[in-house]
């Protein structure tokens, strides 16, 4: 039986301030194995600090400062930031520091031409429901992370939700799948409701009937561990309500149009992804 990892005394640190980093940090303050006073949080402005203080973590203007107090370092800032940022912490970076990065897009390749050598490296890709715990995290080692890196990191991120490993090459289709995916599931529920209000129910009901009913589903779907195929024939008799409405759905091409999406938007990461590399190799020939 393995051990879990011991953090209690671990110390960690966020450059940026924005929902994800609010979101990961919370999650970790959750299981209460990390103090609050342990985790320090940096950021240009005050705008989006307060948050982290009240709930008793450490804030800074300085993301150096964050490193010189941490072991592990979530990048948690823009993609287009990332350059910027890592030529500002690097000479602070020492082989003591796992960094760890959210940014959408940024390669591990990336992160390791632009981190001091044999740097250890790791890539998140969360979502939004982070911020309520109930996320779903996909993260992928780079050259020098190893089963210990890989440990921590499960451990500490449990209480925000799913917690994955896999090959960089799956972080893209994350992206469309559960990045993306959160707005997607957010359209169909917004069309739920439309329809509830088109047959006279109020808007505000209908609202919060097509909340309940996707939580309601989701929670089902994941508890269960039975197949989405399996879920529906279960809810369908025949004759009845659902199949009826499930055959327009079918007709309006619902099935093709979110394989489609999700298509559409792994694309656009990988796209996104390869400016980003040019853009690195660009600057490093100059």
């Amino acid at each position: 039986m393995e051990m879990e990892p011991d953090l209690s005394d671990l110390k960690i640190g966020f450059i940026g301030a924005g929902n994800m980093a609010f979101g990961i940090a919370q999650g970790l303050l959750m299981s209460g194995k990390v103090q609050p006073a342990n985790v320090m949080v940096s950021a240009p402005s005050d705008n989006n600090l307060g948050r982290f203080q009240e709930r008793g973590m450490v804030v800074s203007h300085c993301n150096a400062d964050v490193v010189h107090s941490s072991r592990l370092v979530f990048l948690a800032v823009k993609p287009h930031l990332i350059p910027i940022v890592l030529q500002e912490i690097s000479p602070a970076v020492t082989l003591r520091h796992t960094v760890v990065s959210v940014a959408a897009g940024v390669t591990i390749a990336t992160l390791e031409q632009l981190l001091p050598s044999s740097t250890t490296v790791l890539r998140l890709m969360p979502n939004l429901p982070c911020v309520v715990q109930e996320g779903a995290l996909l993260f992928s080692r780079g050259s020098m992370a190893g089963g210990e890196e890989s440990e921590l990191l499960k451990a500490l991120l449990a209480p925000c939700g799913l917690v994955e490993e896999g090959p960089e090459s799956w972080i893209d289709a994350h992206t469309g799948l559960s990045g993306s995916g959160v707005a997607f599931v957010y359209l169909f529920a917004e069309a739920l409701a439309e329809g509830g209000v088109k047959m006279g129910m109020p808007s505000a009901l209908a609202n919060r009937i097509a909340a309940q009913t996707v939580l309601g589903a989701g929670r089902l779907l994941r508890d269960s561990g039975k197949h989405p195929a399996q879920l529906r024939s279960e809810v369908c008799t025949p004759g009845g309500t659902t199949i009826f409405g499930l055959h327009v759905l079918e007709q309006g091409g619902m099935r093709a149009a979110a394989m489609g999406a999700v298509e559409a938007a792994t694309e656009r990461a990988r796209e996104l992804g390869r400016k980003k590399d040019q853009l690195k190799c660009a600057k490093s020939t100059k």
